[in-house]
């Protein structure tokens, strides 16, 4: 009953901040729906999408959160959105409790949820984010019982924002393997084959990003606000819809990032050619630890990216892997930083001023320790000492050499 009321309280301040009911310090969080969202409502329910904004930036399936509020014509968009956004999110929590009454999962997956999400203020339900992240999250806990349903929404999250299609980096290797990837292969080349045929322009995103600079958030952006100090010759200005960096250096940092970017893809890549021991938390330990390092090393780090790190966390810990708890912390206090960064002294990070960017710092400096914390608890507990991994009843648990057990992958 705890966590419910406080779930219950939570969102009902959320809910009234950006209802404008309670005062919020920074109300402009409600710009994207209000305005942004709102306007590709206009244009999609048309039947068209918004293929000459360079804005849109996202998959094709996007376009379902952003038409959404018309499932509720009784309220105003911004309204049913929101209102969407608070199902959705308590969907997660559903999901988290009825993994912990039928499964026997731990309890703190549903109060890193519940706590984790309203720390990042308004803009939890002010971005279309928390509605992909409970797609990921029910993708994440099927993915062991049933790898190919799994599987399928790991695609169509991948079609709404890209970023699920890393769910699938923790599967063991063998059968589960083969049904999770066979199920996302056929859903994600179906979705795509029915958008490039029955929806022109849907796939206009692919390339509406290959002039982005440097997000004045970002990893990287760091490098510039500092710069500035010293005299650097460039600006920090609106573009592709959000504030980056543009001038000097930019590319040379903007290439970094994506360098930084397939360096840890290869070390995924090769943390899934030496694991030897899958329990059944390793698959949501794998993505976590993916989704932060492809977090860290991207060229935008926009506040909404912290749902979808406390959505895995949360899942992590309703699994109880205490590898992960450290990293788990780290994200939420991460999330507990941002909303300072944005939206509370957003012009003193624009402005490279010494708070705006000592909280970018301190934000992205928790974030690259969680993930190198991730992925040390994930190597350790798969790769270096197997033997000292504790091994749950099933045949999940046992050291693979290469091979899953095909029990509970039906």
């Amino acid at each position: 009953m705890r966590l419910l009321a406080v779930w219950a309280a939570t969102r009902l301040l959320l809910l009234l901040c950006l209802l404008q009911v309670l005062a919020f310090p920074e109300p402009y969080v409600n710009t994207d729906v209000e305005v942004i969202y709102r306007g590709w409502y206009e244009v999609l329910s048309g039947g068209a999408y918004p293929a000459d904004d360079v804005t849109w930036q996202y998959p094709p399936a996007a376009a379902l959160a952003i038409l959404s509020p018309g499932l509720l014509p009784f309220l105003g968009y911004p309204e049913a959105f929101y209102v969407l956004a608070a199902v959705c999110d308590a969907a997660v929590l559903l999901m988290l409790l009825f993994g912990r009454r039928r499964y026997g999962h731990g309890p703190a997956g549903a109060w890193v949820w519940v706590v984790g999400l309203p720390l990042l203020g308004p803009t939890s339900y002010a971005r279309y984010d928390v509605m992909v992240t409970a797609v990921a999250v029910a993708a994440l806990l099927l993915m062991a019982r049933r790898p190919r349903v799994g599987g399928a929404l790991a695609a169509v999250g991948a079609w709404v924002k890209v970023w699920p299609a890393l769910l699938l980096v923790g599967t063991a290797r063998g059968r589960a393997t083969r049904l999770a990837w066979g199920a996302a292969a056929l859903t994600a080349a179906g979705l795509g084959a029915g958008f490039a045929l029955f929806a022109p322009g849907s796939l206009g995103f692919l390339t509406h990003q290959r002039e982005r600079g440097v997000e004045v958030e970002s990893l990287g952006a760091l490098v510039f606000h500092v710069a500035r100090w010293f005299g650097w010759d460039g600006e920090a200005r609106m573009n592709y819809g959000s504030i980056e960096f543009l001038g000097p250096y930019v590319g040379v940092v903007a290439t970094a990032s994506l360098l930084l970017t397939a360096a840890a893809f290869g070390w995924l890549l090769w943390w899934r050619l030496r694991a030897r021991v899958w329990t059944p938390a390793t698959y949501a330990d794998a993505a976590f630890a993916a989704v932060l390092l492809f977090t860290v090393t991207s060229r935008v780090i926009s506040p909404q990216y912290m749902l979808w790190l406390v959505g895995l966390a949360a899942v992590c810990a309703a699994l109880r892997s205490a590898g992960q708890l450290p990293a788990v912390w780290l994200v939420v206090a991460a999330t507990a930083v941002t909303v300072l960064e944005f939206p509370l002294f957003f012009s003193m990070v624009v402005e490279s001023r010494p708070l705006g960017v000592a909280l970018i710092a301190v934000r992205n400096g928790l974030l690259v320790a969680a993930a190198v914390v991730s992925c040390v608890a994930l190597w350790r507990s798969t790769v270096v000492a197997p033997a000292a991994v504790p091994r749950p009843a099933g045949p999940l648990s046992r050291p693979v050499s290469g091979r899953s057990s095909d029990a509970n992958t039906r």
